[in-house]
């Protein structure tokens, strides 16, 4: 697993090099469309280059959150046009190719189905979710504005840090991907509890009317 993490790195940092923002464009795209391309090693690098001086941050940091909208999109409206039966059996069929397994699928469905719309939001900052929250969403038919806000401004959210991190490394850039692994579970209860408070204080703001 290790040599394909390292050849996929190799991979993901060449293709940046040669094609600049077209690269991170595909690349964040197709971590959002289902294709587990971590992020973790797209945004970073780009941030190093930023460092470097051959891209400029904020273009760096806006191609990265519209991809991430393109790509969402388009798993959204895989959700949205086919049966979860259809989906599931895909998952099982092809999932070990793209690294995709039901259980991160019914990970994804559960919390939306538990916290609603909003955690499309917070999981543009979960890894493994973050990915996979798009198709739940579609098959719930989610408004698609709503959706495309959360989307845009979580994704943007996490480009900007990923971004920063990378520039602000330098050519110690990758240090970040192991550290953000081996902190994640953290990083995970964290924003849960931060959604958890969201709603409780969301449920107490709203008064029900009184009955005469």
């Amino acid at each position: 697993m290790s040599h394909i993490i390292e050849i996929l790195s190799s991979s993901i940092i060449h293709l940046i090099e040669t094609t600049k923002y077209v690269g991170i464009f595909i690349l964040m795209s197709l971590e959002s469309a289902l294709i587990p391309i971590p992020s973790e090693i797209t945004m970073p690098f780009s941030g190093f280059l930023v460092s470097q001086g051959k891209l400029l941050f904020v273009s760096v940091v806006l191609v990265g959150a519209i991809a991430n909208l393109v790509g969402s999109l388009i798993a959204y409206y895989i959700g949205y046009f086919l049966e979860e039966t259809v989906i599931v059996g895909w998952i099982k069929k092809y999932g070990k190719i793209l690294l995709l397994t039901v259980e991160d699928y019914e990970k994804s469905r559960h919390w939306f189905k538990k916290y609603g719309n909003e955690i499309v939001f917070f999981s543009r900052l979960l890894p493994g979710v973050r990915t996979f929250i798009s198709l739940p969403a579609g098959l719930a038919e989610m408004n698609i504005w709503k959706f495309s806000f959360y989307t845009f401004i979580g994704s943007l959210i996490w480009s900007v840090l990923l971004t920063y991190i990378g520039f602000y490394l330098g050519e110690r850039w990758n240090q970040l991907e192991p550290i953000y692994r081996k902190f994640e579970i953290l990083i995970a209860i964290t924003l849960l509890a931060g959604v958890l408070w969201y709603i409780n204080h969301k449920l107490k703001i709203i008064k029900l009317p009184k009955l005469h």
